[in-house]
């Protein structure tokens, strides 16, 4: 029997218990009836449980979810969705450039400007770097990464993961992620395999060429069904996907039995809409916010915004880019008291702490594992900002850390590699062990790009980010 992952209402309602409870919603009494009568728990690593449910309980999870919907939420109030509302809750909201002061500022600096070609192409190499080296190990736990890495003696991480010399009972006990261990593992890539990591990024560079950097969420909702696949789609893509199809629009798509809303997958879009608007982090957070609220809401759309206005940050060409001021620039778009700006927040502090990242790692699944799906937007992004944090925005030290924190390893080895590129400014300055296997060449489900070269898409992201 197919077990659809990520939508069927049985396994939505135990993710929206722990969204509703982490949102200061009381769900106590909704979940009293559902265990009562016989719901499970949520999968805890997979989207589906492995058992279909009656038909009772089937209805039953659909009721339940729409009076979960229904139930009072403070959390408005310091976590708004609307852009206008979280603008006004952010005193140090970045002002538009000026162009003169950018000019000034760059007159002695050597470097070349943010938005050359070879900037970019850093970038799209250090987002799919990353996310390669996640690949293998994504929905594994942290110990198992740890023991995963010891056994071949890439402990802290230096390369990408490998099979051989791995004991078969260490392989037994945490076996690869099935879709990823044949085309990530360092004996078997050849090129960059398709991810949904870079298939965002596509998207949004479509998303561009056609409607331009005054696009609306409904275009992103038009563009979606005409080039992206449904089972290309997970977590909250997938519900907002599902709810276009029943003719919701946007927001609506993002909250109508969406417990993902919150999730990483906003996240995971944001890297073109900082790469297109260097040195405006508002506009970049601004771009992102309207391809956000498709799917996402709150945090969610905090962790997009924030990665938006780091990268505009990292993009800036008046060449006083370094990592720590790129991530006090992303905290100037999200809500100071909202739970992503604390969480980003603890986890630079922790980085800054501690000499040994395994030290901030274990802190930060103490504070978020226990409430938090691994999906989750609030500890991944606090775990990207502890990464780059602690690695000084080095490009190998960067996504290393990132995917060491286990959670989501290659969407935070995806972020933090893109980042980390673009502030390494050239393609050269990326180490050959990891762009050579990438044999410049991406393989995608996403309109004409399969195949595609990172250098090709640099120029076509330049042509974006340039065009008046």
């Amino acid at each position: 029997m197919l077990r659809l992952t990520w939508v069927q209402p049985e396994d939505l309602i135990g993710h929206e218990l722990r969204q509703a409870a982490q949102d200061g919603r009381d769900p106590s009494a909704i979940a009293a009836r559902w265990r009562a009568a016989g719901g499970c728990e949520a999968p805890t690593r997979a989207g589906a449980s492995p058992e279909p449910s009656s038909p009772y309980l089937r209805l039953l999870a659909e009721e339940l979810l729409d009076e979960l919907a229904d139930l009072p939420d403070e959390s408005a109030r310091t976590e708004p969705t609307d852009l206008d509302r979280i603008k006004a809750l952010c005193p140090n909201w970045p002002a538009p450039p000026q162009p003169a002061d950018r000019r000034a500022a760059r007159a002695n600096d050597t470097r070349p400007p943010a938005t050359t070609p070879a900037r970019l192409e850093a970038a799209w190499l250090g987002r799919a770097v990353g996310c390669l080296l996640g690949k293998p190990v994504e929905k594994l736990p942290l110990h198992a990464v740890r023991e995963l890495a010891r056994a071949t003696g890439n402990w802290p991480l230096g390369t990408y993961f490998t099979a051989h010399g791995v004991p078969a009972d260490l392989l037994a006990r945490h076996p690869w992620n099935r879709r990823s261990a044949a085309n990530s593992l360092a004996e078997n890539i050849d090129g960059m395999p398709e991810d949904d990591d870079l298939n965002y990024p596509l998207l949004d560079l479509l998303l561009l060429q056609r409607h331009g950097k005054d696009f609306t969420t409904s275009d992103v909702a038009r563009l979606w069904l005409d080039e992206l696949p449904a089972g290309r789609t997970f977590t909250a893509e997938r519900l907002a996907y599902r709810n276009l199809l029943t003719g919701l629009e946007p927001p609506h798509t993002a909250r109508h039995r969406n417990p993902f809303r919150e999730w990483i997958g906003a996240l995971i879009r944001a890297d073109v809409h900082g790469w297109t608007n260097p040195g405006d982090p508002a506009a970049a957070a601004e771009q992102a916010h309207r391809d956000a609220v498709l799917t996402h809401t709150a945090n969610g759309v905090y962790a997009a915004m924030f990665a938006a206005a780091v990268i505009s940050a990292a993009a800036d060409d008046s060449g006083t880019a370094d990592v720590h001021g790129c991530l006090r620039t992303g905290l100037t778009v999200v809500p100071p008291d909202s739970r992503l700006a604390r969480a980003v927040r603890h986890a630079v502090r922790l980085a800054g702490t501690h000499t040994d990242f395994d030290a901030v790692v274990d802190e930060l699944h103490a504070r978020y594992s226990p409430t938090h799906h691994w999906v989750h937007a609030v500890p991944n992004t606090a775990l990207i900002a502890a990464a780059l944090t602690h690695a000084d925005g080095d490009f190998t030290g960067s996504v290393c850390r990132a995917v060491s924190g286990a959670w989501d390893t290659d969407s935070c080895g995806a972020t933090a590699g893109g980042i980390a590129g673009l502030l390494a400014g050239d393609p050269a300055a990326l180490p050959h062990r990891w762009t050579a296997p990438l044999k410049n060449r991406l393989s995608t489900s996403v309109a004409d790009f399969d195949g595609t070269g990172f250098d090709a898409l640099a120029h076509l992201t330049h042509r974006e980010a340039t065009r008046p």
